[in-house]
């Protein structure tokens, strides 16, 4: 045997962490779109009126009661769903970025952004920059979309202005 057991284990460790990785993301991503497809069942019959708040929480309770192997749908979830769905419906534009996050990173910028620029903001970086769940909630509490976006930049004029006077 020519090559080195450790470099030849390595590969095949690359290879079992690689499919890992494929089937976790394709996971996350059938979760994601089950989540968006529930939301818009909910919010279609919430606002054709055939549906109200007690109805979501009786499917809560149907599903707790008749399948409780099914788990994440209770009454609150099903509304996040819903407002997930509300949310997004229309923006063609950032939609197919959400199906490309993790749930959690999901409800991390549904809750903490309020402004549809400001989702789309972190939803790109949080994707270009693989953050883990964590790192997005401490750029957010950072507020770079309020630097970075809402800010403007300090003109150059002045900021030669505040050397000269040293």
């Amino acid at each position: 045997m020519n090559e080195e057991p450790d470099q030849s284990f390595a590969e095949v460790v690359n290879l079992i962490q690689g499919s890992r990785h494929r089937v976790y993301k394709a996971v996350n991503t059938a979760l994601v779109e089950l989540y968006w497809q529930v939301g818009e069942y909910v919010s279609r019959r919430i606002d054709s009126g055939t549906w109200g708040e007690g109805t979501v929480r009786q499917l809560a309770a149907y599903i707790a009661e008749q399948h409780p192997d099914i788990r994440g749908f209770t009454r609150a979830s099903l509304f996040r769903m819903r407002q997930f769905y509300e949310t997004y419906r229309h923006d063609e534009k950032v939609a197919p970025l959400v199906r490309q996050l993790p749930w959690s990173h999901n409800l991390v910028i549904l809750g903490r952004c309020k402004r549809p620029e400001e989702r789309e903001f972190y939803l790109r970086l949080a994707i270009e920059r693989h953050w883990s769940r964590r790192s997005l909630k401490a750029e957010i509490d950072r507020c770079p979309f309020e630097q970075v976006v809402l800010l403007p930049p300090i003109p150059d004029q002045y900021a030669s202005k505040r050397h000269d006077t040293n």
